[in-house]
């Protein structure tokens, strides 16, 4: 039995020289109050450069300097104030956690289902039975285990928290439900103190427990939604196989855990299996679906010396491939990286959110308190008792979880959307900031062409029959596998597909910049441009030039190829326009988005290019320095302007950019370049991260409006403002009800999301 260690730790690459970043999963939080306490904290601790708290997935992604601070410490002073911090990284941790956080839900559900079986008859006697014998000690026997078993997070919470003189979501909650049991528990036992001053004692049992049940009612579904919006990473990470199989040193297939894979290794992939790491095949061949990773739809071939990805999935051949990357290192787990960073960042409009949070339960309470005393000076008889019920709906009714929940969720499911079509968006920020472009700039090469020359066509000295002709492309074919030209590759590639064999030459010879010289016994062959041939007193026929004139003139490059003195045929060689280039410029000019073209490359070419993909603004001949430039003039006329390209050679013009969009290709995506990566490298994927942008911006307005009117609405009313003018005052069992239901509608449309179409 072999025995295989365990590869090391991938370690985290630092955000500066001094500085790392990590995200670290929180617990203990209970509503957009907490996520800023929690912030603030860590914040506070020396050597934490920045802290920023996702309520909606329950993480921080922290900067801090491992010189003088450390995870333990930060975990420390977290847990001073009640909350936790999951530094553990191991799979085992992360297995564990996600463990706890079913268990948590399913606990939260039987809770919900037991108080709501205890409450049900509270409210039956409360409301219609009132006057049966010992109705109010059943009642408080009733809502006890609702108030002091079922919800004693809220209690425990609100007490960790005043220790600390902080206050949130469950302090509202502690008090309100607190204050009505402990006032009808007060009425149950010492009813001649009402009685004897001409008052009822009224109790609200009721009204706590109900109060309760909601708010777990609110919690299970809520905590079930947040869940959802986190679907894109959970399917992301499920792709990645267990298992998998290798040859082992001696030629045997062994299996082994996934994460033993070393580089070098050879693996196995047989049908209908999943791809365990990034490599390259090295023998067999077959079809691969990669849409997971690419978005694209339909299956990629993959023979010997092609790369394969992690995650993908193996259709119908078998295959063997060498790991080139593992573990932290393959793209599926860089992507997989970039969305949970992507998730857990903010949005520029919940930084205003944040500071509302931040003193919205203070605020509350002060407001609650406020409408007790002014009901106890202008309430009249019952001014005790209605202000005690409005104080408690006030309590109630408030709801920082909505605001909080706003806009992490919305980014959330939008990032996460982004990515299984192929979309990667490496913050809030730049997925806030697309619905506005109105403008793009666009790289020619690799962007809106395929970035690889390709032969278009092969032109023939019209005298050659089929059988010369078949003899002579050998040639050609034998001199420009030898050569290093990058055009000749591409003539390699298109006789290689028609299966022709390479002929046999005695003498070869590369003249730089000008072709290549051959010799085949007797013959000498010539390959190069047109200027070489007449150099070397080559004959050419006027048919063959006349049809290089006409290539030329489509902006395509042209090899010419002579035998014993004369040209024999003419190779058109061009950078083809992607299929999709033309339909993703008109939709993104539909969407009102201007788009130009930039190249390095000479005019008659850029002209060519930009005439078939219907773009009508190009400048050609111009370099790196003055594409950032073309930009930033763009910028001073008022335009928000995105920018495409390959993320390496055009990272200056990225840099300046409003938006700057990476095209990925294979494995060389330049995710630390831009703010997006479009993994497949089509350009039909810019039109649906924008109309992506749109929507979740659209997505978060909706959620901060209601959420904002909600409150502004809501704790009025709650205090008794219709009362003097329609005689309602609301009730605090209705008051949960719409506590907790606002947070669940919040999630909600958010999850919405999830069913629009992009494209």
């Amino acid at each position: 039995m072999e025995v295989r260690k365990s590869p090391g730790t991938i370690q985290q690459q630092p955000v500066n020289s001094q500085s790392l970043k990590k995200t670290y999963p929180v617990t203990g939080m209970s509503c957009a109050s907490c996520a800023v306490s929690t912030e603030s904290i860590l914040k506070a601790q020396e050597g934490v450069v920045n802290a920023e708290v996702n309520f909606a997935n329950s993480s921080v992604a922290v900067e801090f300097i491992p010189d003088v601070i450390g995870p333990e410490e930060m975990k420390t002073a977290l847990q001073m104030v009640g909350y936790d911090l999951v530094i553990d990284e191991s799979e085992d941790a992360q297995a564990q956690l996600e463990n706890e956080q079913a268990a948590k839900l399913k606990n939260l559900q039987r809770k919900t289902l037991l108080a709501a079986l205890f409450s049900l008859p509270v409210v039956v006697i409360g409301m219609f039975f009132m006057d049966m014998p010992f109705a109010n000690w059943i009642m408080w026997a009733l809502s006890t285990p609702v108030i002091l078993v079922f919800g004693k997070q809220f209690f425990v919470n609100a007490w960790n928290q005043l220790k600390h003189r902080n206050a949130n979501m469950d302090t509202l909650v502690a008090l309100s439900t607190g204050i009505a049991y402990v006032f009808s528990v007060f009425n149950t036992l010492f009813p001649e103190f009402w009685h004897s001053r001409g008052l009822h004692a009224h109790v609200y049992f009721e009204a706590a427990a109900v109060i309760i049940a909601f708010i777990l009612l609110g919690k299970w579904l809520e905590e079930r939604a947040k869940s959802s919006t986190s679907s894109a990473i959970k399917k992301l990470m499920g792709l990645s196989p267990k298992t998998v199989r290798i040859i082992n040193a001696a030629g045997e297939e062994m299996e082994v855990p996934a994460g033993t894979v070393q580089m070098g290794d050879i693996i196995v992939v047989r049908p209908g299996e999943k791809v365990p790491v990034d490599g390259e095949v090295t023998t067999g061949s077959s079809f691969i679906d990669e849409s997971m990773i690419s978005g694209e739809p339909l299956p990629v071939e993959k023979q010997t010396g092609d790369p394969v990805f992690a995650g993908t999935v193996n259709q119908k051949g078998s295959f063997r491939f060498r790991a080139v990357k593992v573990g932290g290192e393959t793209v599926l787990a860089q992507i997989i990286k970039m969305v949970q960073e992507a998730q857990g960042s903010k949005a520029p409009v919940q930084k205003l959110v944040d500071k509302i949070a931040g003193i919205f339960v203070p605020v509350v309470v002060g407001i609650a308190v406020l409408t007790f005393f002014a009901w106890l000076l202008l309430g009249g008889e019952n001014a005790i008792t209605q202000g005690l019920l409005a104080m408690i709906a006030v309590l109630v009714i408030a709801c920082p979880c909505a605001l909080g929940l706003a806009t992490p969720t919305a980014i959330m499911v939008s990032v996460g959307k982004g990515a299984e079509n192929g979309i990667l968006i490496k913050d809030a920020e730049s997925l806030e900031k697309a619905h506005r472009i109105n403008a793009i700039v666009l790289d020619k090469t690799g962007t809106i062409t395929e970035g690889k020359p390709e032969v278009t066509e092969i032109i023939w000295r019209e005298s050659l029959d089929e059988g010369d002709r078949k003899r002579l492309a050998s040639v050609l074919l034998a001199i420009e596998s030898r050569s290093e030209h990058p055009l000749a590759e591409a003539i390699v590639r298109f006789f290689k597909t028609q299966n022709m064999p390479e002929a046999e030459l005695e003498g070869f010879e590369s003249i730089t910049g000008r072709g290549v010289e051959a010799h085949d016994g007797n013959f000498a062959y010539i390959a190069g441009n047109q200027d070489f041939l007449l150099a070397k007193n080559v004959t050419v026929t006027e048919h063959l030039r006349e049809h290089a004139e006409g290539l030329q003139e489509q902006a395509k490059t042209v090899i010419w190829f002579a035998a014993d003195n004369k040209a024999v045929a003419i190779v058109a060689i061009a950078d083809q326009v992607k299929p999709t280039s033309e339909k993703a410029v008109r939709t993104l000019q539909e969407m009102g988005v201007e788009v130009y073209m930039l190249t390095g490359d000479n005019r008659q070419t850029a002209s060519a290019v930009a005439e078939k993909a219907g773009i009508r603004h190009f400048q050609a001949g111009v370099m790196p320095a003055d594409k950032a430039n073309f930009i930033k003039n763009l910028q001073s006329q008022g335009k928000v302007v995105a920018m495409a390209g390959d993320g390496i050679n055009d990272a200056h013009a990225l840099a300046q950019a409003d938006v700057s969009i990476a095209m990925g290709r294979g494995t060389d995506i330049a995710m630390d370049v831009a703010k997006m990566t479009l993994i497949s490298s089509d350009l039909l994927h810019i039109p649906k991260a924008i109309r992506l942008s749109r929507q979740t911006v659209r997505l978060i307005h909706q959620n901060l409006f209601w959420a904002f009117i909600y409150n502004l609405i809501g704790i009025p009313i709650a205090a008794g403002v219709l009362y003097p003018f329609t005689g309602f005052l609301l009730n605090p069992m209705i008051a949960g009800a719409a506590m907790a239901l606002s947070s669940v509608s919040v999630v909600s449309n958010s999850l919405r999301l999830k069913f629009k179409r992009l494209g």
